[in-house]
C-alpha cells in the first residue's frame, strides 16, 4: 500500500494533510511517506522468507539520505552503480559490506575505494572488467569478490530504455559465453567468484519474464557453483508499481485491488519465483528499487497560469522535467491530482511546466479537475527516478524534499539556493 489518500477533501500523507507542507515548504517539494517505505520493504522480505535471501535496495531509484537511513534500519543492503552511491550509503549509516557494486563503467578508481571500503562484491559486466578489478586487487593486496552478470537474452517486455537482458542491452555478458568467462576468471589470482547476476529490466509488472528468466539461468547457476562454489545467485530487480490508478484507498483494499487485476504483488511474485529458486540451495539476492519508494513519494506543484489557445487548455506548473523527466523521457504516465477537492466538471488540459522545450510536460489531453492559479496539485508515484534524476536546466535550483512519520514531518533535503547553481564556476582572469 502506500499512504497518500483524500482525508475529506483533503490529500494527506500518513497522518498530515498535504497542502500545509506545500506552504510551509515551498514548491516544487517532493514529500515522502517512511510508513510506505517499511511496508513495502516488509512485504517484499515477507515473501521472500522461505529463502535465504537478502534485498540490496537499488539506491539509482532514490538516494535521498533520509530514505536510505530508513531502509538500513531494516536490514536492507544496497545494490549501487558508482563511488558517489557507496559513499552516500555509508554516510546514511549503511554498511560497504552489505553493497553489491554493479555498472558497466567501474572506474579504477571507483574500484579501489570498493576495495577499501570493504563491499561485498562486484557485479561484473566484462571480461575487461574483470581484468582490471584483479589488476586493482593485486595492487592493494587484497581479493575482490565477484559475480559475472548473465544476460540471458529473455525480454522483459517493458520500455525499451529501461529493457536490460537482451543482446541489444549494453549489459551483461552473453548467456553462451558465461561458463568460460567463469573458467577464465577461476585463474585469476585476485577475484573470488561468489555468485552469478541477472537483471533483465525495469518496471515488470507481470512475473513471466521472471519466470523466464529464472528458468532459463537456473541450471547454469547450479552447474557453476559445483565447479567454482558459489554462494548467491542474484536475480536483479525490475519489481513494477502501479502508476495508474495510484491514489491509495485503504491498505488491504490496495492490494487486493493489485491482485484482482494480475498485477504484480509480492505474494504473486514468490509463489512463483521461490519454487524454482529454492532447490538451488543458495542465498538469491533481489535489487528492487522502485517497488520499494515509487509509490512512496509525491511531487507537489503549483499552478502558475492557465492558459486557454484556440485548441488547448495548459495548466502551467512551477515544477518541470528538470524536477521529474519520466513523462519527457518515456513518455510515462503519472496521476496527477488535486490536493484540494472541489466539485465541478472535469476538463481536457495539458499540464506544462516552465521550461524553455516542448517535451517539458506532466500530462497530455488528460481529463482533469478545473483548477486556477494559486491550486496545488499532486503528481503520485514520485518517489523513485525523481530527484534522482533532476537537473539544473534553464538554472533552475534542485526542489526541496521532505519525509513523513506518523504526524511529523522533517525537510529531508533544502531547497537549493540560487548562488549554489554556480558557486563552483570561476571566470577566467585574462580579458
Amino acid at each position: 500500500m502506500h499512504e497518500f489518500r483524500y482525508v475529506g477533501n483533503e490529500l494527506w500523507c500518513e497522518r498530515l494533510a498535504v497542502r500545509p507542507l506545500a506552504r510551509r515548504f515551498g514548491t516544487p517539494l517532493f514529500v515522502y511517506s517512511r510508513r510506505t517505505l517499511e511496508d513495502h520493504y516488509k512485504k517484499l522480505a515477507g515473501a521472500l522468507a522461505p529463502l535465504d535471501h537478502r534485498i540490496c535496495y537499488a539506491v539509482k531509484a532514490n538516494a535521498n539520505a533520509a530514505v536510505l537511513r530508513v531502509l538500513a534500519g531494516l536490514g536492507s543492503g544496497f545494490d549501487i552503480v558508482s563511488e558517489g552511491e557507496l559513499r552516500r550509503v555509508i554516510a546514511a549509516g549503511g554498511k560497504a559490506g552489505d553493497c553489491v557494486f554493479a555498472g558497466v563503467g567501474k572506474t579504477e578508481g571507483e574500484i579501489e575505494g570498493a576495495l577499501r571500503e570493504g563491499i561485498y562484491a562486484f557485479h561484473v559486466e566484462s571480461e575487461p572488467e574483470l581484468v582490471r578489478i584483479d589488476r586493482v586487487a593485486a595492487r592493494l593486496r587484497r581479493t575482490a569478490s565477484v559475480a559475472v552478470r548473465v544476460n540471458p537474452d529473455v525480454d522483459a517486455r517493458t520500455h525499451r530504455k529501461i529493457t536490460t537482458g537482451t543482446y541489444e542491452a549494453k549489459f551483461g555478458i552473453p548467456f553462451e559465453e558465461v561458463a568460460a568467462v567463469y573458467a577464465r576468471a577461476s585463474r585469476l589470482k585476485h577475484v573470488r567468484l561468489r555468485g552469478l547476476q541477472m537483471h533483465i529490466g525495469s518496471q515488470l509488472t507481470d512475473t513471466r519474464p521472471f519466470e523466464e528468466a529464472v528458468r532459463k539461468v537456473a541450471p547454469l547457476v547450479m552447474v557453476l557453483a559445483g565447479r567454482h562454489g558459489l554462494e548467491y545467485f542474484s536475480i536483479g530487480g525490475g519489481l513494477g508499481i502501479v502508476y495508474q490508478p495510484a491514489l491509495a484507498s485503504g491498505s488491504a483494499a490496495w492490494w487486493r485491488s493489485r491482485r484482482a487485476r494480475g498485477l504484480l504483488t509480492p505474494a504473486r511474485y514468490a509463489d512463483r519465483l521461490v519454487p524454482l529458486l529454492k532447490p538451488l540451495r543458495l542465498r538469491i539476492l533481489v535489487e528492487p528499487g522502485r517497488f520499494i519508494c515509487g509509490n512512496a513519494g509525491v511531487l507537489v506543484t503549483r499552478v502558475e497560469y492557465v492558459k486557454r489557445t484556440g485548441t488547448k487548455r495548459f495548466v502551467i506548473v512551477d515544477a518541470a522535467m528538470n524536477d521529474l523527466v519520466r513523462p519527457a523521457f518515456y513518455d510515462a504516465y503519472h496521476e496527477i491530482v488535486p490536493l484540494t477537492r472541489r466539485r465541478g466538471a472535469r476538463v481536457v488540459c495539458d499540464v506544462v511546466g516552465p521550461i524553455c522545450e516542448s517535451g517539458d510536460y506532466f500530462a497530455r489531453d488528460r481529463r482533469l479537475p478545473a483548477v486556477r492559479e494559486g491550486d496545488h496539485l499532486a503528481l503520485l508515484s514520485a518517489g523513485a527516478y525523481g530527484s534522482v534524476m533532476s537537473s539544473n536546466y534553464n538554472s533552475r535550483p534542485l526542489a526541496a524534499e521532505v519525509m513523513v512519520h506518523g504526524n511529523r514531518a522533517a525537510l529531508v533535503r533544502a531547497r537549493e539556493p540560487l548562488e549554489a547553481m554556480w558557486a563552483r564556476e570561476s571566470i577566467p582572469s585574462w580579458r
